[in-house]
C-alpha cells in the first residue's frame, strides 16, 4: 500500500497543514539537519498574520529573524548557526546557554508543553511507524507534549534502531515537502587548516585513543575529522550526540564493535547524524545504530556509567591556565555549547575516561595570524570546559598533559604546542599574569 493511502485525510499541502498554526500560539521545531524547511517557509509566510509569535528552533538552520521584519518571529535557540549568528549577537534571537541535559525532559528555557511541533519523518512503515530519519534530537518527547504535530514527509530518510521513531496516528497532518531538510555545513579547510587537522588527528589517534575505548567526537573543524584517522584502532565503541563523517566506515571495517561498551554494548549510540548523504546506505537499517533523544545521550549520569569515555571537542582559545572557549571569541557568539561541557565532566567522572580538547595553534584574521592559545581569555569570553575538567590539549605542535598539574606545569606544557612565533610573547605574559617563569 502506498503510503500516502495509509496518511488518508491528514495528506494536504504545506500551506494547508500550516494554518492549524493560530495567533498566540507558541511553535517548536526540530533542530540542525531535521530542520524541516518546507513547513518553516509556509509559516514564515504567514509572518505578518502571525506578528511577534514565538518559536523554539535549536541550532535553526531556517532564517527565522531576518533585517528589517526583526519582530516577526521571537526565536529561541541555544546555538548559533550561520543563518542566524549575526541576529543572535545583534540580541535579536534569545539565545539559551544550554548545557546539560537530563533524560526524557525538554531543556529549560524552551517550550514544555508546545501548541505545535514541525518535524520531518520518513513514510510510514506497514505498521505505521515513521522514522525521525537522521535527526531524533528532541522528537519523540516533543511528538507526546505538543497539541498540534506537523509533519513532512521524506522519502529518503534512513532507518535507525533506538528512539527513531513515532506512530503516524501521533501526527495530525502531514505535507510532502519542496526542498530536504537542512544539513550542517562546516567551512571547507584550506590548505594549511588540512594539514593542521591532519597532524592533530593523527595525534590524538595514536597517542591518546587507546583500544577498547568508547568515543565522542564533537563537531568542528578539527574534531569532526577524527574517525577517519582511528582506523588503526581495535574494538572501539561510539557514544556521542553528533555522528560526524567516518564513523559508519569504522562500523563497516570492524574497527568500532562497541563490545566493551559498558552500556549499549555493540552499539553505535548518538542524536544526530550529520555525515553526508552518501554515507546513510551504511546506516540505513543497520542494527549496530541506535538514535536517541539528546536528554539521553547527553545525560551526564548515564555518560558516568561508561567506562573508558574519550570526549574529543573543539575549541576556539585556550589560555594559559587550561580554560576552554569553545563558543565565543569575546562576548561574540560563535557557536553553542551543544554537548561538550556534559561529556567533559563525563569523560573526567568515567572509569578510565579522558577529555581532549583540540584546535590550531593560531589561525589567520584578516591578513594577521592569531595565536589561539593565549595568556587569558578575552574579556567576555564564556568558558565553555573549566581547566579542572581538562586532560590534554592538543595542537599541530604537540600535546599538553594538563591532568593533575599545577598552574606553574601546565604553563610549561601549554606554550610548547602553542604557534613558535608567539611563545616568546607566552611567556612574557605568564610571568606579568602569573609571577610564572618558564
Amino acid at each position: 500500500m502506498d503510503w500516502r493511502q495509509m496518511v488518508d485525510d491528514k495528506l494536504m499541502s504545506p500551506q494547508e497543514a500550516i494554518q492549524a498554526v493560530k495567533p498566540g500560539d507558541q511553535v517548536m521545531v526540530a533542530p540542525i539537519n531535521g530542520t524541516p524547511y518546507t513547513l518553516c517557509q509556509a509559516l514564515y509566510d504567514r509572518r505578518q498574520e502571525l506578528w511577534g509569535m514565538r518559536v523554539d528552533h535549536p541550532a535553526a538552520l531556517f532564517p527565522w529573524v531576518q533585517p528589517g521584519e526583526e519582530g516577526a518571529f521571537q526565536l529561541r535557540d541555544l546555538y548559533a548557526t550561520a543563518v542566524n549568528r549575526d541576529m543572535v549577537n545583534a540580541g535579536e534571537v534569545w539565545y539559551l546557554p544550554t548545557a546539560c541535559w537530563r533524560e526524557g525532559e525538554i531543556p529549560e528555557g524552551f517550550l514544555q508543553e508546545p501548541d505545535v511541533y514541525l518535524v520531518p519523518i520518513s513514510p510510514p512503515d506497514r505498521h505505521g511507524y515513521c522514522s525521525f530519519g537522521p535527526c531524533v534530537f528532541l522528537s519523540p518527547t516533543c511528538c507526546r507534549k505538543s497539541r498540534t504535530v506537523i509533519a513532512e514527509v521524506h522519502e529518503n530518510f534512513i532507518r535507525t534502531g533506538g528512539e527513531n521513531f513515532v506512530h503516524i496516528s501521533e501526527i495530525d497532518r502531514i505535507c510532502e515537502p519542496t526542498q530536504p531538510t537542512g544539513g550542517l555545513p562546516l567551512l571547507p579547510r584550506n590548505e594549511e587548516e588540512t594539514i593542521v587537522t591532519e597532524v592533530i588527528c593523527t595525534l590524538v589517534a595514536s597517542e591518546l585513543v587507546k583500544d577498547r575505548d568508547t568515543v565522542q567526537i564533537g563537531i568542528g573543524t578539527v574534531s569532526s575529522a577524527m574517525a577517519v584517522y582511528l582506523e588503526q584502532k581495535h574494538d572501539l565503541g561510539i557514544h556521542t550526540e553528533l555522528l560526524t563523517s567516518g564513523v559508519a566506515d569504522l562500523v563497516q571495517k570492524g574497527v568500532v564493535t562497541g563490545r566493551y561498551k559498558t552500556m549499549h554494548t555493540g552499539k553505535v549510540v548518538g542524536s544526530v547524524i550529520v555525515t553526508p548523504e552518501e554515507e546513510w546506505a551504511l546506516i540505513d537499517g543497520n542494527p549496530a545504530f541506535e538514535l536517541y533523544e539528546f536528554s539521553y545521550v547527553d545525560d551526564i549520569r548515564n555518560l558516568t556509567r561508561q567506562d573508558n569515555l574519550v570526549a574529543i571537542n573543539n575549541s576556539l582559545m585556550v589560555d594559559l591556565t587550561g580554560q576552554i572557549a569553545s563558543e565565543t571569541v569575546g562576548p561574540r557568539v560563535l557557536t553553542g555549547v551543544g554537548g561538550q561541557t556534559a561529556f567533559s565532566i563525563a569523560a573526567k567522572y568515567s572509569k578510565g575516561g579522558r577529555c581532549i580538547s583540540v584546535l590550531p595553534s593560531s589561525h589567520m584574521v584578516d591578513g594577521q595570524r592569531l595565536s589561539r592559545i593565549v595568556p587569558m581569555l578575552p574579556e567576555g569570553a564564556v568558558v565553555t570546559v573549566p581547566r579542572t575538567l581538562v586532560d590534554y590539549v592538543v595542537t599541530e605542535q604537540g600535546i599538553a598533559n594538563l591532568r593533575g598539574k599545577s598552574i606553574r606545569e601546565r604553563i610549561g606544557e601549554l606554550i610548547p604546542i602553542a604557534h613558535p612565533d608567539f611563545r616568546a610573547e607566552l611567556r612574557s605574559e605568564a610571568s606579568r599574569l602569573y609571577n610564572i617563569d618558564v
